[in-house]
């Protein structure tokens, strides 16, 4: 696998990021696309050494789509030049939380994990409460070393504790929350090395694991809504 060809795409979508530009070079996208879910494979499988509850999946239909929604978006531009998936015990669902990759070229790319989005209220509620109720886990997670080697827990937050919460919990700041999730940033050298790539992404995903385990056991009846 050359993960060189994936960054070499993206870039030259990004310095031309039209749909013309697109539709004229299918072949490379083609091509970086498949070295993508080549990538993605060798994930799970190396993944699935630690975490057997991610190894039913099917790299395709891991990734997300380099079309962008503009509907919204003050950014017209049709493409986001990124490969990303989210490896997960139901596939790129963001619950349960899983293992998220994005390759994405000028010191883009990154490995992360972890609930990202605060837009499902019960969710957050459902950690808050967890984290209420296990704080000492929690800090034997977050403070273990090879935990913090990689990781510092990030996530929009509120400026206080939330109503219906003591503010003196000893886990009152990440009470303040409303996601919690971890990046480990990669560099392109880093990217373009397969071999290291690997390496770098099956050890950071391991020191990740207990921090997915916590969340998903407080998620444990969470729902995603229906559409």
């Amino acid at each position: 696998m050359n993960t060189q060809i994936m960054l070499d795409y993206l870039a030259a979508l990004s310095a031309d990021n039209t749909r013309e530009w697109y539709h004229a070079h299918k072949n490379e996208n083609r091509e970086a696309t498949f070295l993508f879910e080549d990538l993605v494979k060798e994930l799970i499988d190396g993944i699935g050494e630690f975490d057997k509850s991610i190894l039913h999946n099917v790299p395709k239909e891991l990734t997300f789509k380099l079309v962008r929604d503009t509907r919204f978006s003050h950014d017209k531009s049709p493409y986001n030049p990124a490969f990303r998936a989210h490896i997960g015990a139901m596939g790129k669902l963001p619950v349960p939380v899983g293992y998220y990759i994005m390759i994405k070229p000028f010191g883009g790319s990154f490995l992360g994990g972890g609930l990202f989005a605060d837009m499902f209220a019960n969710a957050t509620t459902m950690i808050r409460d967890y984290i209420c109720a296990h704080p000492e886990e929690w800090n034997k997670i977050v403070t273990d070393p090879e935990f913090t080697e990689y990781f510092t827990v990030k996530g929009t937050a509120l400026k206080n504790v939330p109503s219906g919460y003591d503010k003196n919990h000893p886990q009152a700041e990440y009470l303040k929350y409303k996601s919690w999730y971890v990046e480990y940033p990669l560099a392109d050298e880093d990217v373009a090395n397969e071999t290291k790539l690997m390496e770098k992404s099956l050890s950071v995903f391991k020191a990740m694991k207990p921090f997915n385990d916590y969340l998903n056991v407080a998620l444990k009846d969470f729902k995603m809504p229906s559409r």
